[in-house]
């Protein structure tokens, strides 16, 4: 236990390099040894990949970084994070270092009733983003950095990566849009320890290939030995000093640095130590490197908190969000018969909001005059975002953004979100608030061809199952849904289309998330038809037809898709002898069939579903609808197929 020590002689120590030095020494072996006890007694973890980040950590969180460990929350926070997720241990360990909690926690770790998870989550006040699915970490970097310039704070932000994840492609789009956006406030580190899982790095120690290529994309890189403490700090003064561009730290370091039988020694990822006379060798040989001259400070007596006020809960994820809501947009201008894309309503009614909240920020993928996101552009420039074509890191910039209070609308076309498919995982995974569209979509688009035709993103934003996913039809709809997606906690997915629609809702209509609306209804109903989007529109064509038969069937909207209106599908089931037909312009799985389909299966009702079934091609929109069975002549069939007395109802008008 570190003894009392008078804060003048902190701040002295603080100052005077060569003392500071063997007193991070000793907090670096410390955070060695609890991540190698952490990791040993979880019997699972990897000890050796924090061994080589211990020295950077301890310079980082006791000598480079302003935060308060009682308040991590605190808007005014440097903000870290561990892109190289499965070194959490260590991230844990600074922590306890730091007084955040105490050290006996450490042991806990991996457990099923504990919050120091295998890789970090939100579940810690301290963790900002979700992370160990790597090359995301530097996105959200980005997203927490220009956050602080939307607040006007001082904050930095810094980024631990691995060398392994410096060939994802994610790290080099989180490269360009940094220099773009010219983030002095924000400083990466690479820990190259030269070993991966399997075998050595791409570039093993070669720090001339990593900065040669840092510098390409118009950062300041700045190559340090990654276990000698004065290095670092120089690096991270540099790095502080330095105006108009990123900086990156690339650290030379050994894996499992300290202990004589791991260190550079492959075949050692993911393993833990194991109890006994392993482990006792290992923690020997760190507890003999401990200087025993050294100042008895701990982390927690070294730590410096920002200047401004504290806000205990502050701007953050779903917990700590302001609890403070947005005014109320006002109705729509659209009539009834008017004709508007659900894009253009979109973007409209990002613009409404952004008016009445200042939390609201867009981030586009270079298709802003596609999305009509230039109109937020052009109303809230300082809050607009120019990703170009990096889907990566758009989403992981919202991430970062969201994390830190704000509500980010990151958009791009549908197709194009499966890019970024794991960023939409770690996203709910990190429970943040981002709210995502995704323009476009399905085979209404029509001539540009199946590249272009976002099919299975429905199912990509179902699969999460804290994800609500809305699919609104009319521009009302569209406008009233973005509203609904600001109040909504949690990550919320919007499908736009790209053809203008009729407006068929008054401009006082309301929509609740997991509602849905009856178009049409009658006592004489035989089936049930439940579309979305641009299918609503075929589905109300359908009954047209229908009706001349002598047939009626009832139309539901299902604009949320999920959470899905099951109490209104249960009634209609029951009301329309069970016979459910879903239809959309989406792949037959994972989308609104599907959840209408598990919405049902415990009334023992089987759903019908059109959708689309094999690979499309270019062609009109109508034409395309028609082919791939999702037309309105597709939902007459179906009826007239399975209600035997609507074929017999057929047959009758005609005679």
């Amino acid at each position: 236990m570190a003894a009392d020590v008078d804060r003048q002689i902190l701040e002295d120590l603080r100052i005077d390099r060569a003392k500071l030095i063997p007193v991070l020494h000793n907090i670096a072996t410390r955070l060695r040894i609890d991540s190698i006890r952490s990791t040993s007694e979880a019997g699972s973890g990897h000890p050796t990949t924090c061994c080589s980040a211990a020295e950077i950590v301890a310079a980082l969180f006791f000598a480079e970084m302003r935060f308060d460990p009682q308040h991590p929350r605190d808007p005014h926070n440097d903000r870290f994070v561990l892109s190289k997720g499965h070194a959490a241990p260590i991230l844990y360990s600074a922590w306890a270092e730091a007084g955040a909690f105490d050290r006996s926690e450490l042991l806990k770790l991996r457990h099923i009733d504990s919050d120091l998870e295998g890789h970090p989550t939100p579940r810690l006040p301290f963790v900002d983003v979700a992370t160990g699915s790597l090359g995301q970490g530097l996105c959200a970097g980005l997203g927490l950095a220009l956050n602080a310039r939307r607040i006007g704070s001082s904050y930095r932000t810094y980024v631990l990566m691995g060398d392994g994840e410096s060939t994802e492609g994610s790290v080099w789009e989180a490269a360009e849009l940094a220099d773009f956006y010219a983030l002095d406030n924000l400083c990466a580190i690479t820990d190259v320890n030269r070993l991966g899982q399997s075998r050595p790095t791409l570039w093993q120690h070669d720090m001339e290939a990593f900065a040669m290529r840092w510098r390409a994309f118009g950062w300041q890189a700045l190559v340090v030995d990654g276990h000698d403490l004065n290095h670092l700090l120089i690096a991270f003064e540099n790095a502080r000093q330095t105006r108009g561009r990123p900086s990156i730290i690339l650290a030379r370091t050994l894996k499992g640095r300290g202990v004589s039988f791991l260190e550079n020694l492959d075949g050692w990822h993911g393993k833990p130590l194991k109890q006994g006379d392993e482990l006792s060798r290992a923690i020997a040989e760190l507890e003999a490197q401990l200087d025993r001259r050294a100042l008895d400070v701990s982390g927690a007596q070294l730590v410096r908190k920002p200047e401004g006020v504290r806000a205990e809960a502050g701007p953050g994820r779903l917990e700590g969000r302001s609890q403070q809501e947005p005014q109320a947009m006002p109705p729509p201008a659209y009539k009834i018969g008017d004709k508007v894309a659900t894009r253009e309503a979109y973007g409209e009614a990002l613009v409404k909001l952004g008016a009445r909240d200042p939390r609201i920020v867009v981030l586009d993928a270079d298709v802003k005059n596609s999305t009509f996101s230039e109109k937020f552009e052009k109303a809230f420039g300082d809050r607009f975002y120019q990703c170009f074509i990096t889907e990566q890191a758009m989403l992981g910039m919202a991430m970062g953004f969201a994390s830190r209070g704000a509500i980010p609308f990151p958009w791009t076309f549908a197709c194009f979100l499966t890019r970024a498919a794991d960023f939409i995982r770690m996203t709910a995974i990190s429970r943040l608030d981002v709210k995502l569209c995704g323009s476009h979509a399905g085979l209404s688009i029509g001539e540009d061809g199946p590249s272009q035709m976002g099919l299975e993103d429905l199912a990509l934003a179902r699969a999460q199952p804290n994800f609500t996913v809305l699919y609104p039809c009319d521009g009302v709809s569209a406008e009233r849904l973005v509203e609904a997606a600001i109040h909504r906690r949690g990550p919320v997915y919007i499908r736009t289309s790209r053809p203008k629609t009729r407006v068929i809702y008054a401009a006082d209509e309301t929509f609740e998330v997991g509602g849905s609306k009856v178009l049409s209804e009658s006592r004489s109903d035989v089936a049930t038809v439940v579309a979305a989007g641009i299918t609503v529109y075929e589905a109300l064509a359908a009954s047209d037809d229908l009706r001349t038969r002598g047939v009626s069937i009832r139309i539901i909207d299902a604009y949320s898709v999920q959470p899905v209106d099951r109490a209104t599908l249960r009634r209609a089931a029951a009301e329309t002898a069970g016979r459910i037909i879903t239809v959309e312009d989406h792949y037959a799985a994972g989308g609104l069939g599907d959840a209408v389909a598990e919405a049902l299966a415990a009334d023992g009702v089987t759903v019908t579903r059109l959708g689309v079934r094999e690979i499309p091609r270019s062609g009109k929109p109508e034409e395309l609808l028609d082919r791939f069975g999702i037309s309105a002549r597709h939902i007459v069939e179906t009826v007239l197929r399975i209600v035997p007395q609507a074929a017999t109802r057929k047959t009758s008008v005609q005679g």
